[in-house]
């Protein structure tokens, strides 16, 4: 004789259901947070185009002025990202816990020495965002960026800069579809994932200074005031292959070489945790 299932009580779906439903509004609201986060990241990167700031024949006071202002907003974003996961249980302290060791470690892998623009620093928060979300994608990409800087005495108006654009490839990581099922392809398309966001990283942080720079006998490749968009374009265009697409390279290919060789262990790796801890990534 078959046993009657038991019918669910209101008791149990009362004690189920708010669980799940919190988790569609938390998800949410930590959705809006990271678009407020990058439309205020892009439009610290693109106002000078829009207020012509003073030229000159270098760019390392660009954004002198409103640099302290950018940081501010973003280590501020960060710890409203890191509140809001912690309230809605997509996070635990445990979880922060790990973010905290992985920043660690992270600001460290800055200081390994390589080839051109190569640098160590992008290979976690590229592989935690694809496992654990872009929430964690971006505080690790932006906080490693802080720590690394307070340890190198990296500070400057270039800051809160490389904070926003290294968040950036964190979270951007997260946005590739679920291929554990294919580790082959997974490896593959998470190495050539890397190597672009390489690219994209050094075009990025050329917009920080670029609208400040002016040489008169390089005008082919500098922007002025009154420039249409497509002009823009063609300009900064010219300025990066002359100047950056080099350097780049070597971040391109070192990503793809690190995530190559070290992917698969630490994906492994992060996996356990996520399931160890009951992560709900975001």
């Amino acid at each position: 004789m078959n046993p009657i299932p038991q019918q669910p009580t209101a008791a149990t779906q009362g004690a189920s259901s708010p669980r799940h439903t919190s988790r569609v509004p938390g998800r949410v609201l930590s959705v809006l947070i990271l678009a407020l986060a990058t439309g205020i990241g892009t439009a610290a990167f693109l106002y000078p185009f829009l207020v012509a700031p003073r030229q000159s024949g270098h760019g390392m006071n660009a954004h002198a002025q409103d640099a302290p202002l950018t940081f501010l907003l973003a280590v501020g974003l960060c710890l409203v990202v890191v509140i809001v996961n912690l309230e809605t249980r997509q996070m635990n302290s445990k979880v922060v816990a790990v973010l905290g060791v992985l920043v660690a470690i992270n600001s460290v892998l800055r200081l390994v020495p390589g080839p051109l623009g190569f640098s160590a620093i992008f290979f976690l928060p590229i592989l935690c965002g694809y496992v654990y979300g872009s929430d964690f994608g971006f505080l690790l990409g932006t906080l490693s960026l802080l720590v690394s800087a307070i340890v190198t005495n990296g500070m400057g108006p270039w800051l809160p800069y490389q904070m926003f654009a290294t968040g950036w490839m964190g979270m951007a990581a997260a946005w590739l579809p679920d291929l554990s099922r294919h580790p082959r392809l997974e490896h593959l398309v998470l190495a050539v994932y890397g190597a672009t966001l390489g690219l994209v990283f050094g075009a990025i942080m050329d917009l920080w200074f670029w609208p400040y720079l002016f040489d008169p006998t390089q005008l082919e490749r500098q922007w002025q005031p009154g420039y249409e968009l497509w002009t823009t374009v063609t300009h900064f265009a010219v300025f990066y292959v002359a100047t950056s697409l080099w350097w780049d390279l070597g971040r391109a290919v070192g990503n793809l070489l690190l995530i190559a060789l070290f992917g698969p262990p630490i994906l492994r790796l992060l996996r356990r945790f996520k399931k160890r801890f009951h992560f709900e990534p975001g």
